[in-house]
């Protein structure tokens, strides 16, 4: 424990130094002002500025991913209240208490409420973060070649829920990532497979590339295609947050921090479900249901604690188990690949500081994210008046150049174009990328300690259903999928009602005699 926060103490020293800050303050700008931006999204941002960090050392460089992560989540709220658009998808729940603030002239206090809320939420995440990620970690160095195999399994399972409301186009995608995953020369003998002769697949389909293209230029053909036009409300009020408020309203704060921080944990539960969440909660819970929809602070607060706080939530399985939670996450942890820092149970063993780093930086974007929402607001929404048609060939040339600038190969630019058009089309079907890109990253792992488990084991199958931490990860695997067949998940419901009926009768007779 003292160790721990040793550790913890030289994280945030570690940090406090000018150029430092500087990084921080930087990639949250860049974070608001995509989240500010109707269409583009937290993914997009840790996409386009993995490849503009990639010279930067690994500390740095994902200290700017994080602070950009969550600047363009809190970015969203400005768009939901101002125009009753979400930013991101997980500020959907703040679009009608904050819009309805916004019509009755108080949008400078709708954006102080969704500041106060995000900053405090934050901070509940970085406290579950720092006591919940070791404790996970140790747990997960028991693991081995037939363990790693089922996680990186489980997965891409998830793929399904991950985004979108349709399991087999995610598990669709997050199979396309796994083929993808196989192109080039394999891990054990260098083997060529699926390069049909073209000597530039030899080293496989390069993650940056990939993610530039999938989120990059996808969201460029996108918007362009969709250009969406929408009046701005007024700001006439103050911004600044009246403290008065989230004194009076802490319980929700701190009970939807903890909703937040749970769903993020959950892998597959996206940022947008901890503020629905958390926001169901509030209304449920409160004394003025009526006044939800139509203005209500409660509201408001309860939907930006959640999502902000499932941002957190999400890193620790991402550091811990290798396993994200959310498309924003999962492209993080494949840039926290890309920078030489290779999450899952290993991380403990082989730079167990740098979980105490995250904490420091994730402390760091709600700092960062306070100042602008108190000091910055009105600045940042002039980004609002920008047009499109100037604004996405902007983003497209930052993806051309991000593309080619991490191996100088034209090569990479094409992979990128033909994944980012790919990946439009995709879109435009019900196709969501983030499982695409779940799939690439976890392929390399599960093809790895499949091949390695099998040498282990002689050719045998067995250790891979008979090891406990195995077992368990193949219930929970069968278990999720079936989950999503209509007459398993109504069998299940039905036995859990049953269930609790009986115990509820039992309790009876018990409180009766």
């Amino acid at each position: 424990m003292l160790q721990g926060l040793s550790d913890l103490g030289q994280a945030y020293l570690s940090f406090l130094n000018p150029m430092t800050l500087l990084y921080g303050l930087g990639g949250a700008f860049v974070g608001i002002v995509m989240g500010i931006l109707p269409g583009l999204s937290a993914t997009l941002a840790i996409a386009l500025l993995t490849t503009l960090t990639i010279k930067l050392s690994p500390n740095d460089a994902i200290l700017v991913l994080i602070c950009s992560y969550v600047g363009a989540l809190y970015g969203g709220s400005r768009t939901a209240i101002l125009l009753n658009i979400p930013g991101t998808a997980a500020n959907a729940a703040s679009c009608a208490d904050g819009h309805a603030l916004a019509l009755k002239g108080q949008a400078g206090r709708a954006i102080g409420i969704a500041t106060s809320g995000a900053f405090v939420s934050t901070l509940i995440g970085v406290v579950c973060l720092a006591l919940f990620t070791p404790m996970l970690a140790e747990v997960a160095l028991k693991f081995g070649a037939f363990e790693f195999f089922w996680l990186a399994l489980f997965g891409v399972t998830m793929s399904g829920s991950i985004v979108g409301s349709d399991p087999i186009k995610g598990w669709l995608m997050g199979l396309l990532g796994l083929l993808l995953a196989q192109v080039g020369q394999e891990s054990l003998y260098a083997y060529d497979r699926f390069t049909f002769g073209w000597d530039e697949l030899s080293g496989g389909i390069g993650l940056i590339p990939a993610l530039v293209g999938a989120f990059g230029l996808a969201e460029v053909l996108t918007t362009l295609a969709d250009p969406i036009e929408r009046k701005i409300a007024d700001l006439k009020d103050s911004v600044l947050p009246r403290w008065r408020e989230v004194i009076q309203y802490r319980w929700t704060v701190l009970r939807s921090g903890i909703i937040g921080v749970a769903t993020g944990l959950l892998p597959g539960v996206g940022e947008d479900a901890g503020a629905w969440m958390s926001y169901a909660s509030a209304k449920a819970l409160s004394k003025n249901k009526e006044e939800f929809g139509k203005g209500s602070i409660d509201g408001l607060m309860a939907a930006e604690t959640g999502d902000m706080s499932s941002i957190p939530g999400h890193i620790i399985p991402s550091l811990a188990l290798g396993i994200p939670g959310s498309a924003p996450s999962a492209v993080l942890m494949a840039a926290m690949i890309i920078h030489g820092v290779q999450p899952g149970p290993m991380l403990m063993i082989d730079n167990p500081q740098f979980i105490y780093h995250v904490v420091a930086m994730t402390t760091l974007a709600s700092v960062t994210i306070l100042l602008f929402g108190l000091f910055g607001v009105r600045p940042l929404l002039q980004v609002l008046k920008i047009r499109r048609g100037i604004l996405m060939p902007i983003v497209f040339v930052l993806c051309t150049v991000g593309a080619f600038a991490t191996a100088s190969r034209l090569f990479d630019v094409y992979v990128m174009l033909a994944i980012g058009i790919g990946a439009f089309f995709l879109r435009r079907r019900g196709y969501e990328m983030a499982p695409l890109v779940l799939g690439l990253v976890l392929g390399h792992l599960l093809d790895k300690s499949l091949r390695r488990g099998l040498v282990l084991s002689d050719g045998s199958l067995l250790p891979f259903i008979t090891r406990p931490i195995c077992i368990v990860f193949a219930v929970v695997t069968v278990f999720t999928i079936l989950m999503y067949v209509p007459a398993f998940k109504a069998a299940v419901k039905a036995a859990v009602a049953a269930v609790g009926n009986r115990l509820a009768t039992l309790l009876g007779r018990k409180a009766g005699a």
